[in-house]
């Protein structure tokens, strides 16, 4: 069983963090961000760390307890940091511009693809090939990222497509006669 809930959220210099009830709070030099913690685990406050207890010994419980440990972990580092995600596009013809709160692609379709950026999330172009995703909430951060490279994900024979810049794809040998 995971222990996660038991290591407590440290909280670097810079980020402010209230507790109101269940609604949890952290103000950084990047931005703000709020978190209602389920009813089932409980928060305290110890001087520069975040402690999070279950509030009964159910499996559930415990669960949620490590789950709510590592949101609230995410918050913390995410308004003192900030996440990001880059993603290659690696084709013939591919390209990315952004504009605005739009990102216009051209992945090989007959016509171009506009993916509108939500709120809070950030999106630049460094080159025609390269798409970087970035913002403080790291669980819209993913999916706005997930979002672009579901357009045109990387296809295993000739490696096409939008990738993270980690992302490895592994080859297939062609068809033989």
């Amino acid at each position: 069983m995971s222990r996660v809930a038991n290591s407590p959220v440290d909280i670097p210099g810079g980020v402010t963090v209230e507790i109101n009830g269940q609604s949890v709070s952290a103000k950084g030099p990047k931005g703000n961000l709020n978190l209602e913690v389920n009813s089932l685990v409980s928060v305290a406050m110890e001087e520069n760390s975040l402690r999070v207890a279950a509030n009964d010994k159910e499996k559930k419980t415990i669960a949620m307890a490590g789950t709510m440990r590592a949101l609230l972990n995410n918050m913390v580092l995410g308004v003192n940091e900030g996440y990001q995600k880059k993603l290659e596009l690696r084709g013939v013809g591919y390209r990315a511009q952004a504009q605005g709160d739009k990102l216009n692609l051209t992945l090989g379709f007959s016509h171009p693809v506009v993916h509108s950026i939500p709120e809070g999330v950030k999106v630049e172009t460094p080159t025609q090939t390269e798409v970087l995703v970035s913002g403080i909430d790291k669980q819209a951060v993913g999916q706005v990222a997930a979002d672009i490279r579901s357009y045109r994900p990387p296809e295993p024979y000739k490696g096409k497509g939008v990738r993270y810049a980690d992302e490895y794809v592994l080859m297939k040998e062609a068809k033989k006669k």
